[in-house]
């Protein structure tokens, strides 16, 4: 359908390929191979092609719903939950969540599995970036996340950088006020978090919606009981976990201690 489109704005402005890929900065050919799908749709050409053809966002918009639906079948109900979300809690015990990662740390994370391409890579960490447009839209969800310590301190010399960089990231995320992020000290010891990750979304109808992941797919939760353990979890660990002040201070340390 986006190739379709892309053809169709193209020839009602009355351009040739050659014509519009100058515009573009691409060869005629290469917008040929393009429209003909013998070249995968990149997300710059389709910006550009945007801007050249006055469409108001059209292609990149058409681009990101594509994506969405390529998401896997078990995720999507959580995506429509997160979507329309007043409010969003989150607890990580061995990554940043998805919402506040750098391109670079999202890139990092989804590059351990060996067995994605680098054109899957890609369109994974496209997806998680679209996602984080929740935190920046008009009326924004409240969001919460608590992580680990561990988590922040996971960094060899070769990720170094890359982690003071997600880390800064994570302080100015902050200055947003319906953003929270709360540390829990790796001197806690062990806690209920440590079964494992999970998500909750509450509705504007005041529904809660849990969502846990694991090594194969995820699951979305909403009967009364497993919203419950997980709602009844999630104060167990925030009540252990640093104050927003004392969160941003250790996180600073630990930039300024590698720095």
């Amino acid at each position: 359908m986006i190739r379709a489109q892309l053809r169709r704005l193209r020839i009602a402005a009355g351009m040739s390929q050659e014509d519009f890929g100058r515009l573009v900065h691409y060869s005629g050919s290469m917008v040929s191979a393009l429209e003909l799908g013998q070249r995968p749709l990149d997300r710059l050409f389709l910006a550009r092609a945007d801007e050249v053809l006055t469409t108001g966002g059209l292609l990149v918009y058409l681009l990101k719903l594509a994506e969405r639906d390529g998401q896997p079948s078990w995720f999507r109900p959580w995506l429509d939950a997160e979507r329309s979300a007043r409010q969003l809690r989150c607890f990580q015990p061995t990554l940043i969540p998805g919402l506040l990662q750098t391109e670079n740390y999202a890139r990092a994370v989804i590059r351990c599995d060996d067995l994605l391409s680098d054109d899957e890579v890609e369109r994974r960490v496209h997806a998680r970036l679209d996602r984080q447009s929740l935190l920046v839209q008009p009326e924004p969800a409240q969001f919460v996340a608590v992580v680990d310590e561990l988590v922040l301190r996971r960094a060899g010399e070769e990720v170094r950088g890359l982690m003071v960089e997600q880390i800064t990231h994570l302080v100015a995320s902050l200055e947003q006020p319906h953003v929270s992020l709360h540390i829990v000290p790796a001197d806690t010891g062990l806690h209920v978090g440590l079964s494992g990750p999970f998500n909750l979304a509450r509705g504007a109808d005041g529904g809660w919606v849990g969502h846990m992941e694991h090594q194969i797919d995820g699951l979305v939760v909403d009967g009364d009981h497993e919203v419950a353990t997980l709602l009844a979890r999630w104060e167990m660990i925030r009540n252990g976990a640093l104050s927003r002040r004392q969160s941003i201070e250790l996180m600073k340390e630990v930039v300024t201690s590698w720095t």
